[in-house]
């Protein structure tokens, strides 16, 4: 049973990172910034997503702050 919830909690980590990476591509921030974003969510993943989700580039309608 604990290999199927940590599979589980691993695939939607998964697609939390993939949406993150999409959203700052599509982010109006900077290109350096873009990189250093997704660098810090790929290297460290669940880290990563929650500052990126804190405090990380928004939408491209909205403007950085």
């Amino acid at each position: 049973m604990g290999i199927e919830v940590a599979g589980l909690g691993g695939l939607i980590l998964l697609i939390l990172n993939i949406w993150a990476i999409v959203s700052i591509v599509g982010s109006g921030a900077s290109t350096g910034s873009k990189v250093l974003w997704i660098l810090f969510v790929l290297i460290l993943p669940l880290i990563g997503f929650i500052v990126w989700l804190i405090a990380g580039p928004r939408g491209g309608a909205r403007a950085a702050v």
